[in-house]
């Protein structure tokens, strides 16, 4: 999967280079540079197109590089062509090339109000009811903060404050909260702010696939169980299958991720986690890959909480999870059967600093009880 991704966005980057180069080469001072010379003309314009990736790149990394590159060549074919229909029924093209012009303008706003949806973060609430005699509670959820892209550790503080301002009963964390870039100054930050947060029933966490590294601990210089102990050295509790009380009516199960299963390691199945489940109290599932839900409707569950999906990310391909079956759901909240489930959109993202088809969130969940 991610060597068809990483795949497409060379190959498209590629393919938007020569496209865009022969673009920038249409505009009049770039023509009158090249003094009617076509190569020449060919070469200028693609130094533009190289000089935008570049500058880009070195903002933002490779990755958002390539971004902008596709984005910019689907915009100006967009342009191209509304521009080619308007010229035909005008009966004569234009004088100037406004359709670069206007691909450029489109683009740019297009992609920083992209940037901006990314890096900042919003709150989604959800208010939920059960038929259980369970009172109240309010869970706040966040997930993929990979902390160390749009955030730094320090930075990610801000966030907290935000989610303790909505006075939580609990705060679960569903994965995904470092990252392979994530450095070790950056995580322990991270982990300090967490300690910060003052709830009921405290702060519980769930692995996701890239929070155990996939390079090995050399790589960012802790491992996962260095993880674990900064986590739980901050008040945060580490859930790997297991399953733990709130009070008299809830409970909460924290999953292993669905990456160890892929990787040939155990984590336990739905049936093995609810064997001795309290159908008189109300269930949690933290579990970051939204990717069991026939599983855990059937295993009678009341709440499935995730991330994973970013949700979506970049439109057109915000439900391109959910088309090639690799999610059960990319975004928001559904019921089946008795069991609700909410993916979340993230936090943050991971290496993509542009959101399009979302925006970075943190969730609030009011469950409220029958007779409340």
């Amino acid at each position: 999967m991610w060597g068809f991704i990483f795949g497409g966005l060379a190959a498209g980057s590629v393919l938007g280079i020569i496209y865009l180069s022969s673009r920038f080469a249409k505009f009049r001072t770039v023509r009158k540079a090249a003094k009617g010379k076509k190569i020449l003309r060919f070469l200028l314009g693609l130094i533009l197109v190289l000089a935008v990736a570049f500058v880009t790149g070195a903002a933002l990394g490779a990755i958002n590089a390539a971004i902008v590159i596709l984005h910019l060549m689907v915009i100006w074919l967009l342009c191209d062509g509304f521009s080619w229909i308007a010229e035909k029924k005008r009966g004569q093209k234009f004088r100037g090339y406004y359709a670069g012009i206007l691909a450029i303008g489109i683009t740019a706003v297009y992609l920083t109000c992209g940037w901006f949806l990314a890096n900042h973060v919003w709150a989604t609430h959800y208010n939920l009811e059960t038929d259980k005699q369970v009172g109240g509670l309010r869970i706040v959820l966040f997930a993929d903060s990979h902390v160390g892209n749009t955030f730094s550790g320090e930075g990610f503080g801000r966030w907290v404050e935000k989610m303790q301002a909505e006075n939580p009963d609990i705060v679960v964390i569903a994965g995904d909260y470092v990252d392979d870039d994530t450095s070790k100054e950056d995580m322990a930050a991270a982990c300090a702010a967490l300690g910060t947060l003052k709830t009921t029933y405290g702060v519980y966490y769930a692995f996701g696939n890239h929070d155990k590294g996939y390079y090995g601990p050399a790589y960012r210089g802790y491992s996962g169980a260095d993880l674990i102990a900064e986590l739980e050295k901050n008040g945060v509790t580490v859930l790997q299958d297991e399953t733990v009380l709130l009070g008299e009516s809830f409970c909460l199960i924290g999953r292993q991720d669905r990456s160890e299963d892929q990787m040939g390691r155990h984590r336990a199945t739905m049936e093995e986690l609810t064997a001795d489940l309290d159908s008189d109290r109300y269930s949690i599932v933290l579990d970051h890959q939204p990717h069991d839900y026939e599983a855990q409707a059937a295993s009678g569950v009341d709440l499935v909480l995730s991330g994973h999906t970013h949700g979506g990310q970049l439109f057109p391909f915000h439900r391109m999870g959910e088309w090639l079956g690799l999610d059960d759901k990319s975004y928001g909240c559904e019921r089946r059967g008795g069991t609700d489930f909410i993916v979340t959109s993230g936090i943050s993202d991971w290496a993509i600093q542009f959101k399009t088809g979302c925006k970075s969130e943190y969730v609030v969940v009011d469950v409220q009880g029958a007779g409340q």
